[in-house]
C-alpha cells in the first residue's frame, strides 16, 4: 500500500494514478491521501449486481451507459478519485482530460453501505458527489437490513428524499425511466449471514 501508518504522506492526483494503474488492489483518492478500498462481502456484491444488473437490462438500447464498481469517477472540486458500487452516465463519456478510464459526468450513483463506509457515504460523499454537474440522483442501500435512501436533485441547491422498507415498495428513479421492487434489489441476500465489514 502507498501510505504507511507512522508518517501521513500526501500525494499528487498524477501520483496516486501512477500507482493505481500498475495496483492489484483498489485505492480511493481524497484530496492527497491514498485509501485501500477493501473487498465486499457476498451481500455487498449481490445487492450491486442485482441493482446494476437490472439496471443495464432495463437501459438498453437507450442513450446511457451503466458501470458497476470498477470506473473510476473524478470529482475535480473536491479532488476526489472513487469508485461507486453502481453509476450511470447519459450520452456521451466525459472522460477526465489525459485519462481513458476515469469518467467525470455520471447522472446517478448507486452506493452499498458497509459499517466502514456507511458515515463516508452518507455525508462528505454525497457532499462530493453533488458538486459534479451532471449529478442528479443518488441511491443508498443498506446491506444489513431493508433500507433504501433516495435523493433527487430538484433545483440549484434543493433535493428531495425518499425512504423505503418494505420489500414490496419500488424505487422508481426520477433522473431516468426506471424502477426497481426492494424484492430484487435484496434477491438472494441473506441477512443472518452477514459479518461486519
Amino acid at each position: 500500500m502507498i501510505a504507511q501508518a507512522q508518517e501521513k504522506k500526501l500525494y499528487t492526483p498524477e501520483e496516486y494514478l501512477e500507482f493505481e494503474v500498475n495496483s492489484e488492489e483498489r485505492h480511493e483518492y481524497i484530496n492527497g491521501e491514498v485509501i485501500c478500498v477493501a473487498g465486499g462481502t457476498p451481500n455487498h456484491n449481490r445487492i450491486g449486481l442485482n441493482f446494476g444488473g437490472a439496471l443495464n437490462f432495463g437501459l438498453k438500447r437507450q442513450p446511457y451507459d451503466v458501470f458497476v464498481t470498477d470506473q473510476r469517477v473524478w470529482i475535480p472540486k473536491k479532488r476526489i478519485y472513487t469508485y461507486p458500487d453502481v453509476m450511470v452516465v447519459q450520452g456521451k463519456l466525459q472522460l477526465q482530460e489525459g485519462r481513458k478510464d476515469t469518467i467525470t459526468n455520471p447522472l446517478m450513483i448507486v452506493e452499498v453501505l458497509s459499517k466502514s463506509t456507511r458515515n463516508y457515504d452518507k455525508d462528505k460523499k454525497f457532499s462530493a458527489y453533488r458538486t459534479i454537474p451532471t449529478f442528479q440522483e443518488y441511491i443508498l442501500i443498506d446491506q444489513y437490513t431493508t433500507q433504501v435512501e433516495q435523493y433527487f436533485k430538484t433545483g440549484k441547491n434543493s433535493w428531495t428524499f425518499s425512504e423505503y422498507f418494505d420489500a414490496n415498495e419500488t424505487v422508481s428513479l426520477n433522473s431516468i425511466n426506471f424502477e426497481i421492487s426492494l424484492e430484487d434489489i435484496y434477491d438472494k441476500v441473506e441477512f443472518d449471514a452477514l459479518s461486519g465489514d
